[in-house]
């Protein structure tokens, strides 16, 4: 099973510049949701590094092929008997992680925040910084002792107001993109909602919900449990009781905007959630199935079957 997930990644790799996906129903997890519902907080956490750009407005431009790729421990012990002639940096007393680029194959980025660079500056390249959107995909690998294999593409976050020099029907560009991808019967979406919304009404739902009416191929992720009025919850959204689907939900708590203008690292905010999951009144009874590890793990799963199937 192990193998066949790379050589699915190169297939994704050899068409990972063809507009709207591979023509080819490979298995892969499509990210969906609204501009301010946390998706790329998700995948930060997924991956457990800053490495997506962040701004206000539409940030992510380009479909993002994101490749998770696992290095068991004695290869990293290989590596590492020579890591002074791969000249590494500070990373390397945080184990050995590193991120490629299909657009800069002879390039490995050690530091991640030359890894968001790099996102933003070839964004640009083919966007422009107005702001627009294009689907030609940017194709990132990560090479890390701590992910699980998965392939996800990151998706424009759904918004309804065009700013700046964004095109009128900006919405409908984003929809359509969108849909290009999730309309594949072996792509799994994650649909990621904020529990401080109406689940009902949600963007990323209602978009699932049209290439997936019976819930078969979403995942839901609710976000920002923890910015809920006091006495309330979302239990009933994270039981399926609200929108159900076959795959279920899972509740991940996120670093706010202060977190992150605090330099607070992921696993501080991993350690903060086990602990808000295990000691809140109402989700410690559902603590066991949430959190982003017990995501990362779900995603692992689910595309196996995928692969299987």
């Amino acid at each position: 099973m192990e193998q066949l997930i790379p050589l699915i990644n190169r297939l994704h790799d050899a068409f990972s510049m063809v507009e709207g996906g591979s023509p080819l129903d490979l298995p892969q997890i499509v990210v969906v949701g609204s501009q301010s519902s946390g998706k790329s907080s998700v995948l930060e956490h997924i991956v457990g590094k800053d490495f997506l750009p962040r701004g206000s407005g539409i940030v992510t431009r380009r479909p993002l092929i994101l490749q998770l790729n696992h290095i068991p421990t004695d290869d990293l012990k290989s590596i590492g008997n020579d890591k002074d002639s791969l000249n590494l940096d500070a990373s390397w007393a945080e184990g050995l992680e590193w991120g490629e680029f299909l657009h800069k194959p002879e390039e490995k980025y050690y530091d991640f925040r030359e890894i968001r660079e790099e996102i933003a500056r070839e964004t640009d390249r083919i966007t422009g910084k107005n702001k627009g959107i294009s689907p030609m995909p940017i194709s990132l690998k990560i090479y890390s002792p701590n992910v699980l294999n998965l392939t996800l593409v990151d998706l424009p976050g759904i918004t309804k107001v065009p700013i700046g020099d964004q095109p009128k029907d900006i919405e409908i560009q984003i929809r359509r993109m969108i849909a290009s991808y999730i309309t594949k019967p072996n792509t799994v979406i994650l649909a990621v909602s904020a529990a401080n919304t109406d689940l009902t009404t949600s963007d990323a739902l209602q978009l699932a919900r049209e290439v997936d009416p019976d819930g078969k191929r979403t995942l839901g992720v609710i976000t920002k449990l923890d910015l809920m009025d006091k006495g309330t919850d979302a239990l009933d959204a994270l039981t399926g009781k609200v929108v159900p689907l076959r795959l279920g939900y899972i509740g991940v708590v996120l670093r706010s905007q202060r977190d992150i203008n605090e330099s607070k690292t992921i696993a501080e905010a991993v350690k903060n959630e086990r602990f808000f999951f295990a000691n809140h009144a109402t989700y410690k009874k559902v603590a066991n199935r949430c959190g982003t590890q017990f995501l990362a793990q779900s995603l692992n799963k689910v595309i196996r079957r995928c692969i299987i199937f």
